[in-house]
């Protein structure tokens, strides 16, 4: 079931406006990783966000449904993978681990991406892709690292980092698996049952959490954190993201995940007032041309 609405907007403007939001709920997750526990805000997130969703999807679902049965192995991955799994393994290794190491092990998703499209979908990598992918990841290691390589002998790894890396595997195979969808489940009806069921597979985990670590506070940084995060990196991002995916592939797709830390550095530059360095304008012009490198016809 394609969205005819999505369909008058440019995919590349979706995957920039996806990862705008992405951006922001990964600095929020860190801001507030002290106040706020990780399985907690992970399943309010999607449990607000299907509250939101369920009444407009409701009839799409319902038409879609005996298609779903019959792939509800694929439908059950989705939400696993996408929904249940990503999220909370980020919120997860965001409490111990800093924002900066998290965007360089998230960086390595296109690369990911394009090798388990080859051996789940047997999609064709081109010369161009992998250029850009290189070039763009350069030019994430240029931002990171403020343009001093000894920075990176000084970066210390811990446990929060291998949540991160599991989650960037998690996201990469969720993005190829979204290219096994029948026609049918595209859109709305697939997001509104990855929702539903994801919610309901965190649900066990956030109670346990609950009981044993840290419940979840009632207050107004809380209630806004989850406001936001249901409504703008979960609904709308993933709706943009699958509809990207389907009509890009993931190899293009993918490839965008390197706008995160410019979309970090620019939200901190107009919300916190942090200054633009030389080394940050280099680093963006990288990742631009590894993105036009990507979407250039192939050779």
């Amino acid at each position: 079931m394609k969205n005819a609405f999505l369909d008058r907007f440019s995919p590349y403007l979706l995957l920039v406006l996806t990862v705008l939001f992405w951006a922001g709920n990964f600095n929020l997750a860190r801001a507030i990783h002290t106040d706020v526990p990780p399985l907690g805000l992970s399943f309010w997130r999607w449990a607000v966000a299907a509250l939101i969703l369920l009444p407009f999807a409701w009839a799409s679902m319902r038409a879609a449904l005996p298609l779903a049965r019959v792939h509800w192995r694929l439908v059950l991955a989705l939400a696993v993978l996408g929904v249940a799994g990503f999220n909370s393994l980020v919120y997860m290794g965001l409490q111990t681990t800093t924002a900066t190491n998290g965007v360089l092990l998230q960086s390595v998703a296109p690369i990911t991406m394009i090798l388990l499209a080859g051996l789940v979908l047997h999609e064709e990598s081109t010369v161009m892709q992998w250029l850009g992918i290189v070039v763009s990841l350069l030019g994430v290691v240029v931002i990171i690292t403020r343009a001093d390589v000894a920075v990176l002998q000084h970066l210390a790894f811990n446990r929060g980092d291998v949540w991160i890396l599991a989650a960037t595997l998690d996201w990469s195979l969720y993005t190829v698996l979204l290219r096994k969808l029948p026609e049918g489940l595209k859109g709305l009806p697939i997001l509104g049952f990855t929702v539903g069921l994801g919610a309901l597979v965190i649900l066990p985990f956030y109670l346990h959490e609950s009981l044993t670590f840290q419940t979840m506070p009632i207050t107004a940084v809380s209630v806004a954190s989850i406001a936001y995060v249901a409504v703008f990196p979960s609904l709308l991002s993933y709706m943009f993201w699958n509809h990207a995916t389907q009509r890009l592939g993931v190899n293009r797709t993918g490839q965008f995940s390197h706008l995160m830390p410019v979309f970090g550095i620019l939200l901190a530059t107009l919300l916190l007032g942090e200054r633009l360095q030389f080394y940050h304008a280099i680093g963006m012009i990288l990742v631009a041309a590894g993105l036009v490198l990507t979407n250039m016809k192939r050779i």
